[in-house]
């Protein structure tokens, strides 16, 4: 039977702004799960786009510029909007969208039967709401999430999976993975589709490669030089550089889908990329969320536009599917100890690591 501590460590969240506002403790109380509730012992954690931007208050429509601007320091002007939902974030707030490890504690009305399962964290959630219908949080900013030793969710979003992969290497799924596939499921890629991928040497877009593939989709992905071997070799049919001219080298209407997540000053090119009746879908802002947009573009041509944030259960629940017949391969670039987070996040923000920045939370 598994001894669980009173205390335990983890990095708390003080505020918007920069490095300074993360805060390693080694005392922060080990939470109690409540009814309908597990409590996790997280082995290792991965650091995603919704972490360095929630820390930053990048969510606030204040903001204007991409991540990287603001990564190191913050913004200034950060209104209560600051979170992703534009609500007030509540402080301290540990963060981490991304986790996995071991069930060791269930609260009333869950099976006893879940203690030891291994599981992964369902990212983004579905909330019922009597005034909204159907309202989203996000684990790690709304509620706590996986930058500590332990942390409690709902039974219903957390989801049992049977690999022999390490926590560090299942850590790289949940966020990206879940944003990618929930993403390549509105966006409807099928077969034969030319899919064009902005990122794709990031923790979503080397997420979109694969799952673009396993649909039979051919992939160009944009990367930066130096990074084109890792990315053909976990898919990519072919590769562009961040900065060419993609209409040049593609061609305008070349393209059946674009799934980007990078927006910013290139964002023109990508909707004169599509074919007639093609398909934009977006999942983040990284180089920026104001883009110049010709409405004709999009009208004439009869394109359809798709964003995402939410995570459908059945596209969560088709993840781990391909996880465990072994699909999709984990793509982890770094491993760092939960007391490193700043080491961490600066090198996620670098864009200089093809896949996944991992924390090792167990071994702490």
């Amino acid at each position: 039977m598994t001894t669980i501590p009173d205390k335990m460590k983890g990095v708390y969240l003080t505020g918007f702004g920069g490095f300074e506002k993360l805060a390693y403790h080694t005392d922060i109380p080990v939470p109690t799960p409540k009814k309908g509730e597990v409590l996790i012992k997280i082995g290792a954690a991965a650091v995603n786009n919704t972490d360095i931007n929630t820390r930053i208050g990048w969510y606030s429509k204040n903001v204007e510029s991409g991540t990287n601007k603001g990564g190191s320091t913050g913004f200034k002007d950060v209104n209560q909007d600051g979170s992703w939902l534009g609500q007030a974030l509540e402080f301290p707030r540990i963060q981490g969208a991304d986790g996995a490890g071991t069930i060791v504690a269930v609260g009333d009305g869950v099976d006893q039967k879940r203690v030891g399962q291994r599981v992964m964290v369902r990212s983004v959630q579905a909330r019922p709401s009597t005034k909204k219908g159907i309202e989203c949080i996000t684990f790690g900013s709304e509620c706590d999430g996986s930058f500590a030793e332990y942390a409690t969710a709902l039974d219903s979003e957390t989801f049992a999976i049977n690999s022999d992969l390490s926590d560090g290497e299942l850590a790289t799924f949940p966020c990206s993975y879940g944003t990618a596939n929930n993403l390549v499921w509105r966006v409807g890629v099928k077969a034969n589709d030319t899919v064009f991928i902005t990122g794709a040497s990031g923790g979503v877009g080397s997420a979109l490669v694969q799952l673009a593939k396993v649909r039979g989709a051919k992939v160009i992905g944009v990367v930066d030089p130096g990074q084109e071997d890792r990315v053909l070799g976990y898919g990519a049919d072919e590769v562009l550089h961040r900065g060419d001219d993609f209409v040049e080298k593609l061609g305008e209407m070349s393209v059946d889908v674009v799934l980007d997540m990078v927006a910013g000053e290139s964002w023109p090119q990508l909707l004169k990329l599509l074919k007639k009746g093609g398909k934009y879908g977006v999942c983040g802002a990284i180089g920026g969320p104001i883009v110049k947009f010709d409405v004709r573009d999009a009208y004439l041509k009869d394109l359809s536009l798709f964003g995402t944030t939410y995570q459908s259960a059945e596209s969560f629940e088709e993840l781990i599917k391909y996880i465990e017949d072994g699909k999709i391969k984990p793509v982890v670039a770094k491993e760092f100890e939960l007391s490193d987070i700043v080491a961490a996040q600066k090198a996620f923000l670098s864009k200089k690591y093809i896949g996944k920045i991992v924390l090792n939370v167990a071994h702490e």
